[in-house]
């Protein structure tokens, strides 16, 4: 399968995250968030969050996976699917899916910004958080990903590839999310409660195909 012509990223949060993403102007890296002290209501694994801040990104040297913003791309990810099930025994978030919210930005547009301020970016053909993970700087090899696996819904034996993702150093300010995706109108309202009154606001769909 070939790449999308118009590629898009996301970034998956809790919706208690929100607030704070709009109010620290964007999303950050977990180094970042260290740095800036930032408490959030954390949904990934303590102990690959903690490898990532040590993992190098080899087309960046002396950089780490920590230091950047991840991105999948596509929705209904498999760290979704382990949120969904609930039960892995590194994943100390219970609280399901339904809280989980999709945030949506397009590749290309993220790239421009990224190039014209001369941020770091990468990304990777699988698990970035893989000590084997291979990366890339340049989109002209976005064909190295596996398509077929990043948009597989049955993704059982490929599931290193479809975790495929991109990579953004530092920061990305919240202008460049174009959409929110939610899995039922509870979530919805929330959300639009949250964006009104911000100068920046989304889109917010209900888009429950992109959840389990």
């Amino acid at each position: 399968m070939p790449a999308p012509a118009e590629p898009k990223i996301y970034h998956i949060t809790h919706i208690d995250n929100l607030p704070g993403i709009i109010g620290a102007g964007g999303l950050r890296s977990d180094a970042r968030m260290i740095a800036d002290g930032a408490g959030v209501t954390a949904i990934g694994m303590a102990s690959i969050k903690q490898r990532r801040l040590a993992l190098p990104v080899r087309c960046h040297p002396g950089t780490s996976v920590g230091d950047y913003v991840p991105f999948y791309f596509c929705s209904r990810s498999v760290m979704l699917y382990l949120l969904y099930r609930a039960n892995h025994p590194e994943v100390a978030y219970q609280g399901g899916q339904d809280p989980i919210v999709h945030l949506e930005a397009d590749l290309n547009a993220v790239v421009a910004w990224a190039n014209a301020q001369e941020r770091r970016w990468a990304f990777s053909l699988s698990n970035a958080g893989g000590v084997y993970a291979e990366f890339r700087g340049d989109l002209a090899n976005i064909e190295d990903i596996s398509w077929d696996a990043v948009q597989a819904r049955q993704w059982s034996g490929m599931q290193d590839r479809k975790q495929a993702e991109f990579l953004l150093f530092d920061q990305m300010p919240w202008s460049l999310v174009s959409r929110v995706g939610v899995r039922n109108m509870p979530m919805k309202l929330r959300v639009d409660a949250i964006l009104r009154g911000q100068a920046q606001q989304p889109r917010v769909d209900l888009q429950p195909d992109w959840y389990y």
